[in-house]
């Protein structure tokens, strides 16, 4: 029976050089969200028909995308590489407004921090349909799972 979910997520921690009490808290919040809810479905057929649920593990190599997919019993099922020039821009403008928004957090009225919010939700949900656009036909998922995926392959990129 088909299960197209993630259950489990895992970030490569030695691509991650730095990050901060914010950073993590995005990082920790996306997780758990993206466990809560997602839609996840692999289209390469496997021989045993195996559907879901699904172990993840993100990374970046050697300028890459890699995306380890395993079955829920952890056993390795593909990697998928997706190049990451198309996400330059998303991910530079993505860390620009969220330095910004949480600047704003902490000095600016209400309706400056949403204001700057409004963007960084602009900015994010651009970069979740280009993840959907780009994983098109190698992997079946919705614009909330896209949208989580996208704060994590931030979280991938930062450096102090």
């Amino acid at each position: 029976m088909a299960d197209p979910r993630i259950i489990d997520v895992t970030l490569d921690e030695r691509t991650i050089v730095w990050r901060n009490a914010d950073i993590e808290q995005e990082r920790r919040i996306a997780i758990f969200d993206l466990l809560e809810g997602n839609h996840f479905a692999p289209q390469r057929a496997h021989p045993d028909g195996y559907a879901g649920p699904y172990q993840l593990t993100l990374r970046v190599e050697e300028g890459r995308l890699a995306l380890d997919i395993a079955r829920a019993d952890g056993s390795a099922l593909e990697t998928l590489v997706l190049g990451l020039i198309r996400f330059r821009r998303a991910i530079r403008d993505y860390f620009a407004i969220c330095d910004s928004y949480f600047q704003a957090i902490r000095q600016s009225t209400p309706a400056q921090i949403e204001t700057v919010d409004m963007a960084r939700r602009a900015i994010h949900n651009e970069a979740a349909e280009l993840l959907k656009e780009r994983l098109e036909g190698k992997i079946e998922i919705d614009f909330d799972t896209a949208r989580r995926l996208f704060t994590l392959i931030c979280v991938l990129h930062i450096r102090g």
